[in-house]
């Protein structure tokens, strides 16, 4: 099954658009943890265990565990989410990009080393930079938009000769001439619900990751109302920081799995 077909697989069977991001970082970990060879693989996997009945993807972030040398665990985790959630695709936020032989080498470490059903990667360097992703049947690739931090806006505001943003630029190829394998999505912050809804204008029912809401505040209800598609679908709305450290003691599962409810229901509120 493809990424697409996984996905709206996922949105239909768990009724959920949330996206758990798993942004490990060791210093806010309970006390149990501490002093655990495997303590990111054990974090996250109990936080994906707790929140899978809520979650329709999982984003683990690879510079979290890179940092700290734990790719190995990142590796664990991905074949135990797959193992333990079959049909919850994981999308491995490693924004790549580069030219296309280097983008071979991270295309292989995604999909090949890691076993992600999908990868982030930045448009910067053009479609070349993107090829190598769409050699891996199936998979997909979802690729930098309208990002939710401030400074997107220094480049992705800038217009060309017929008044257009760059983001719509991008917009458009990532919908027309990108996406011959159909496996495309876009990243679109939910701090710009406008900019969701122009996007949405332009990608039809294109797959939206949307980070932003939670921690960094972006609205629940703008988003969805900007970012749905017809059939209330089309989002892969992101909570990090908000869902995984919901709590800070040994109970950080259960108020993981709260705070992950009470995402998904606010987000079906709206749908």
């Amino acid at each position: 099954m493809s990424f697409i077909q996984s996905l709206n697989a996922a949105w239909s069977r768990t009724q959920s658009l949330l996206c758990v991001g798993l942004d490990p970082e060791p210093s806010k970990f309970p006390g149990a943890l501490n002093g655990r060879a495997d303590a990111i693989f054990e974090f996250c996997k109990t936080i994906a265990d707790a929140t899978a009945p809520y979650a329709s993807s999982f984003k683990p972030q690879i510079a979290y565990f890179a940092a700290h040398r734990a790719e190995d665990q990142l590796e664990a985790l991905i074949a135990h989410i797959h193992e333990k959630h079959p049909g919850i695709p994981v999308i491995l936020d490693a924004k790549r990009g580069d030219i296309g032989s280097t983008a071979e080498q991270y295309a292989k470490e995604a999909f090949e080393r890691y076993k992600a059903d999908a990868v982030t990667v930045n448009p910067y360097m053009g479609f070349d930079s993107i090829e190598p992703y769409l050699a891996h049947e199936g998979k997909g690739v979802i690729v930098l938009c309208r990002t939710s931090n401030p400074g997107g806006s220094d480049l992705q505001f800038l217009t060309t000769s017929d008044g257009q943003p760059l983001y719509q630029v991008v917009a458009k190829l990532a919908a027309t001439k990108w996406n011959d394998q159909g496996q495309l999505g876009l990243v679109v912050g939910a701090t710009f619900p406008k900019e969701i809804e122009a996007v949405r204008g332009i990608v039809g029912n294109m797959p939206l990751l949307i980070p932003g809401i939670g921690a960094q505040g972006g609205d629940v209800e703008a988003t969805v109302r900007a970012g749905r598609t017809a059939n209330g679908a089309g989002m892969l709305i992101n909570s990090s920081r908000a869902i995984i450290y919901a709590g800070k003691g040994d109970d950080y599962a259960d108020a993981a799995a709260v705070a992950a409810k009470k995402t998904r229901d606010t987000i079906n509120a709206y749908r």
